[in-house]
């Protein structure tokens, strides 16, 4: 099986800031890998990273074989965590943009995910709630054909109760083969759909362990979380 990504003795300074201390780590594809950590650990800059936003790092990062890069950006769907669609879109203005952008963008299944997730079609980006944002960013990024799939903080906005059968609809849509990396805090809603967990503190690797049912050995994700990193996330 091929490495999708693979991460050896990456660092990466802000000025005097260390941010990550020589990490290394590779994945097989077709895997749902966790990131996990607190405000502040690197993880965001490790996404930007993989996605090839950033460039300037020590050490050597392959996606596919690939540095990160405008071949590898092919590869790759990412959702960010903030958004980025104008305000003057309307959700059927998203879809025919994507489309025109990506050519592994499947409009037709974009359409139907926005009867699914009950999003007007001609409802514009402004007047939606943070919520409607959200799933329109994610089925965006699922709508494309992709090897790679980067997801920081996918669901925060999203009503609980709604929070399941939307990762049911998502990971229903994503094709059999491909590799999803999810950042997340809400490792509850999550930890079932895990293959591996990746927990970084401080910008160093604290955990990488296989997941099996949402459990880390006899422990849940978030009970091994928590014992790594003790309550920090609730005052971050």
């Amino acid at each position: 099986m091929s490495k999708i990504i693979q991460v050896k003795n990456l660092s990466k300074s802000y000025g005097s800031h260390r941010v990550l201390e020589n990490i290394s780590f590779e994945y097989d594809a077709g895997q749902c890998i966790g990131l996990l950590g607190p405000n502040g650990c690197g993880k965001t800059t490790l996404i930007k990273i993989l996605t090839g936003l950033i460039n300037d790092y020590e050490g050597e990062v392959l996606i596919n074989g690939q540095k990160p890069g405008v071949q590898s950006k092919a590869l790759v769907a990412y959702l960010p965590e903030k958004s980025y669609l104008p305000d003057w879109m309307r959700a059927v203005d998203t879809i025919r943009y994507l489309s025109d952008f990506y050519r592994d963008f499947d409009t037709e299944k974009a359409m139907k995910m926005l009867e699914t997730f009950q999003l007007p079609a001609k409802q514009k980006v402004k007047s939606m709630s943070k919520g409607m944002q959200e799933k329109l960013q994610l089925l965006l990024v699922v709508c494309r054909n992709a090897e790679l799939y980067i997801l920081d903080e996918p669901i925060g906005g999203v009503d609980p109760a709604a929070r399941a059968f939307i990762l049911d609809t998502i990971f229903s849509n994503l094709p059999a083969d491909s590799t999803t990396l999810i950042s997340t805090h809400l490792i509850h809603d999550v930890e079932g759909i895990f293959n591996r967990a990746l927990m970084i503190g401080n910008g160093r690797i604290l955990k990488n362990e296989p997941v099996k049912n949402g459990r880390i050995g006899e422990n849940t994700i978030e009970d091994v979380f928590k014992e790594v990193f003790g309550y920090v996330w609730q005052v971050n």
